[in-house]
């Protein structure tokens, strides 16, 4: 009989993993460390054959390696940029992860920041706390989707996605992709921009959907906002990095970009102390309709969490076995 494979979760999961244990069977011996630090993982992780890593850790050249006998580092879940996939090649480890299981979820919610911005929810609902009536008329700022032009930083998977959505609202849509072969806007009906700065120019909308790469780090920065169109909306689901911070915060405090709505940003958790951030917290007049920040969460729903789960457990099963992966990464 084959040996029993040795299979850890380093990071986020505690106590028994019943559901990658479901995908490997008696083929697999499945351990959740839950550790929040590197340090806690040394001496517990050198013998496994995979890892199902969750992003709370880094797996730099120096960890990996460490792991003399492992074949396979997943990402549960979609973003890879806490491995060096180069190292992991030259130590023989296929990383992967799983791009597809947060797709609805995360077009969902860049939707959802994006009608909290257009119909005011913020405004309106503290409004509703603080009187009778609940509103006055142009208190709260509010706009209309429809015919408003949409743009699609990235179309991958979930800028696919929320490209569909926002066609569904009635917004003319367009995206900027370099690596897209050309035809590809035609079988979606999109309008297609060969350049960032068309548009950052042409759009009213722009929602970013890039990976974060050394390409992607701060693409969305002073050139960019440079070219921007006035009172511009700025989504952001993806990776906070994506986005210069410092030339944001000036657009933004100028008016250049009227409102913005973030799941990602560039210091996680948030940093108290940034100048905006402290504003936003503060509920300062001027920016409390205008800024609406969520935790890191447009991932989450309970189906997806259990569709990652699975998805990377099978993944690791295909390469023990000798199998092709599916998202091999390096």
């Amino acid at each position: 009989m084959a040996d029993t494979w040795s299979i850890i979760i380093p990071d986020r999961l505690t106590g028994p993993a019943e559901l990658e244990q479901s995908v490997f069977g008696t083929r697999g011996r499945v351990t959740a460390l839950g550790a929040k630090t590197q340090a806690e993982i040394q001496g517990r992780i050198e013998s496994a054959d995979a890892i199902l890593a969750w992003h709370d850790l880094k797996w730099d050249a120096t960890q990996l390696e460490a792991l003399k006998r492992c074949k396979a580092i997943v990402r549960v879940g979609a973003g890879f940029d806490n491995v060096d996939l180069a190292a992991a090649r030259r130590f023989g480890i296929t990383v992967c992860n799983v791009p597809d299981y947060g797709t609805n979820d995360v077009a969902d919610h860049a939707l959802a920041l994006l009608l909290a911005l257009a119909r005011g929810l913020n405004g309106h609902n503290r409004g509703s706390k603080e009187s009778p009536v609940g509103w006055t008329w142009g208190k709260v700022p509010t706009f209309r989707l429809t015919d408003k032009k949409f743009g699609v930083i990235g179309l991958g998977r979930i800028g696919t996605a929320a490209a569909l959505r926002a066609k569904a609202f009635g917004m003319q849509v367009g995206f900027y992709d370099p690596y897209k072969e050309a035809g590809w806007e035609k079988s979606l009906g999109l309008k297609r921009y060969w350049k960032l700065e068309e548009v950052a120019r042409e759009c009213d909308i722009i929602s970013l959907h890039t990976p974060l790469t050394p390409e992607t780090r701060g693409l969305i920065g002073k050139a960019y906002f440079q070219a921007v169109k006035p009172g511009q909306v700025l989504i952001n689901t993806a990776r906070g990095p994506v986005l210069d911070w410092k030339a944001f915060t000036e657009a933004f405090v100028a008016g250049k970009i009227s409102s913005a709505g973030f799941d990602v940003l560039p210091d996680e958790p948030l940093n108290r102390e940034d100048s905006l951030l402290k504003r936003w917290l503060a509920e300062d007049a001027e920016i409390r309709d205008r800024l609406v920040i969520t935790p890191h969460c447009a991932f989450y729903s309970d189906e997806a969490v259990v569709e990652m789960r699975r998805k990377a457990a099978e993944e690791a099963f295909r390469i023990l076995s000798g199998e092709k992966p599916l998202n091999a990464l390096n």
